[in-house]
C-alpha cells in the first residue's frame, strides 16, 4: 500500500505486478481460444491482436517513461533497465512473428493455427521470465519512489492502443 512518505509511488510495485498478471491472464486466454479454434474466426483474432496491442502498450510506456525516470532516478539501475529494454525488442519480434501468422490465417481456409501456438508457447516462456525478472529488479525501486509517474503510469499499468512509430 501507499505509505504517508511517499504517496501513490508506494503502490507501483504491486500495480506493476497486477499488470503483468492481467497479460498473462490474456495471453492465457488467447492460448485456449486458440486451441478450440477455427480460422477463420474473426472473435479469436481480435483477441489475439487486442493482446498484442496492450503488450505493446505496456512496454512502450516502460521503454519511454518508466525506465527514463527510473534511470534518472537510480542510474545504478542502467544495466538492469538495459536488459529489460533488450528483453522487449525479443518480445516485440514474437509479437511481430504472431501478428504476420494471425494474418495469414485470416486469408487462408485452412491455417496452421498451430504455429500460432507455438509462438504463443514461446512468448508465454519469454514473457515469464522477463515479467519475473523485473518485478524482482525494480520492485524495490519503484516503491522507493519514482518521479514522473503520472506521465507513465498510464501505459504501463492500464492497456491502451500502442503510438504508432
Amino acid at each position: 500500500m501507499a505509505s504517508p512518505v511517499t504517496g501513490r509511488t508506494a503502490a507501483l510495485s504491486l500495480q506493476l505486478s497486477q499488470a503483468h498478471r492481467e497479460l498473462r491472464r490474456r495471453l492465457a486466454n488467447v492460448r485456449t481460444a486458440l486451441g478450440r479454434s477455427h480460422l477463420p474466426d474473426d472473435a479469436l483474432l481480435t483477441h489475439c491482436l487486442a493482446f498484442c496491442t496492450a503488450l505493446t502498450s505496456h512496454h512502450q510506456g516502460e521503454d519511454e517513461g518508466l525506465f527514463a525516470a527510473l534511470v534518472r532516478e537510480r542510474p545504478d539501475l542502467a544495466p538492469t533497465v538495459a536488459k529489460l529494454v533488450e528483453d522487449h525488442g525479443l518480445i516485440t519480434g514474437i509479437l511481430t512473428r504472431v501478428r504476420e501468422l494471425t494474418d495469414e490465417a485470416a486469408t487462408l481456409p485452412h491455417a496452421d493455427l498451430a504455429a500460432i501456438g507455438r509462438e504463443l508457447d514461446g512468448l508465454a516462456a519469454v514473457m515469464e521470465s522477463h515479467f519475473r525478472y523485473e518485478e524482482r529488479a525494480i520492485g524495490a525501486a519503484l516503491d522507493a519512489g519514482v518521479p514522473d509517474a503520472d506521465t507513465w503510469q498510464e501505459p504501463v499499468l492500464r492497456f491502451r492502443a500502442p503510438k504508432a512509430p
